[in-house]
């Protein structure tokens, strides 16, 4: 079938999806979440020939991770899914609205896009995570997942529209779309008219590829290269466990930190402490030559790894004289995604958060901490870097756009 035709087939099914009611999405979607977990065998068995797959054609460490299904990941998606269910409809929810003076009834109400199509890489958990959030939000998906996992995300699709199906919803309210070719990601960048919105979740080649060359209206999701201040007056305890935490809780995540700075007032005491630490925990410093005196073990950095998104055990190190310095480094290298200052100064966090331009900006706390569940907004689609309709994790609200209802008593305009 081509991408034309199943985007039709999505169009047909969008319709149906943006008057079912919350009883039946939520119905649709614990049914989602049982056919995950009664299908842990086969998706966990092709899981295996992807993985077998990538290692044979040299994916990195980080990539494998990323690509990788255990009994327990299912069951994580099986859960976010569940915990979808329980979160507010969105759809329908009244954003303002009022009496005007003239007596007419104006609101302002969230309606879904229609047809959202997501072209992702490697995760085959955000086949099932994309899936669901778009028909909790009344959408349908068209889902165009890598090549490197296309045995998991046709085991994961196969169980979830039989179960969407079975919930009296169309099965075409989820597609998977072939990645044997790039021919489908093109088709699928022409569909405008019957695709409302795309959006690239994948490394900093695919979503520029997707930007320029899309038809369709594409929302961003950013690559990350994510900043760890440690400012003069950081509590050295505070900042050595978020340092930690956030390079190597999980590496190849898009919150991961990727750079670490620290001021010059506090780099001869707690350089060498975050440098040991870090070190035992496996991570290669990328240092400037400041942080290379400290630790024999810190490889010399280049200007490339200033602005690298390394997704591994690998992390760009630099001493700064200055908050402002601090600044305007991550302004250089920053992707806009996610910045954290590590301080005890309510001025100088005052002065990062105001001065610092990105989707979430963290005082004293990890970078890992930009999601979605754990903002408390629930699954989430990615995380948006741009600044138009949706900015940081994108939830159920903002896979909706809204539209005006106008109600009045034979009213017309003098």
């Amino acid at each position: 079938m081509s991408v034309t035709e199943q985007a039709r087939r999505a169009r047909a099914a969008a319709t149906e999806l943006a008057t079912a009611p919350r009883t039946v999405k939520d119905a649709a979607l614990n049914a989602m979440a049982d056919a995950l977990v009664a299908a842990t065998e086969p998706i966990v068995a092709a899981n295996a020939g992807d993985v077998a797959a990538g290692r044979e054609a040299g994916l990195s460490a980080a990539m494998i991770d990323r690509l990788a299904l255990d009994p327990e990941r299912i069951a994580g998606m099986a859960a976010a899914l569940r915990d979808m269910a329980a979160l507010p409809d969105p759809v329908g929810e009244v954003v303002r609205g009022g009496t005007l003076a003239n007596g007419l009834e104006l609101r302002q109400v969230r309606v879904p896009f229609g047809v959202v199509g997501m072209i992702y890489e490697g995760r085959p958990n955000v086949t099932a995570d994309a899936a669901g959030i778009c028909l909790k939000s009344g959408n349908a998906a068209l889902l165009r997942g890598s090549s490197s996992a296309a045995r998991s995300n046709a085991a994961i699709v196969d169980a979830l529209r039989a179960a969407v199906a079975g919930a009296g919803l169309p099965a075409d309210a989820v597609q998977l779309l072939d990645a044997s070719s790039r021919e489908s990601v093109k088709e699928l960048m022409r569909a405008r008219g019957l695709v409302d919105v795309l959006i690239p979740r994948g490394g900093a080649a695919l979503i520029k590829t997707v930007v320029e060359e899309s038809m369709v209206p594409v929302i961003e999701t950013g690559v990350g290269n994510c900043h760890v201040y440690v400012d003069a007056a950081a509590d050295p305890e505070k900042a050595l466990a978020i340092v930690l935490n956030a390079k190597t809780r999980r590496p190849s995540v898009c919150n991961a930190a990727e750079s670490l700075l620290v001021h010059a007032d506090i780099a001869g005491t707690f350089l060498p402490r975050v440098l040991r630490a870090l070190a035992d925990a496996g991570v290669t410093v990328h240092g400037d030559p400041t942080v290379a005196g400290h630790s024999p073990e810190v490889v010399p950095a280049t200007e490339e790894d200033f602005g690298a998104e390394y997704l591994s055990l690998d992390i760009a190190a630099a001493v700064v004289p200055s908050l402002a310095a601090a600044v305007e480094h991550i302004r250089r290298y920053g992707t806009g995604h996610s910045e954290a200052i590590v301080t005890d100064s309510a001025s100088a966090a005052r002065e990062f958060v105001a001065r610092v331009d990105a989707a979430a900006v963290l005082v004293n706390a990890s970078t890992r901490f930009t999601d979605g569940g754990e903002f408390g907004f629930g699954a989430e689609i990615g995380i948006s870097t741009q600044k138009l309709h949706a900015r940081g994790p994108m939830g159920l609200p903002e896979l909706t756009s809204t539209k005006y209802v106008v109600t009045g008593d034979g009213h017309t305009r003098p």
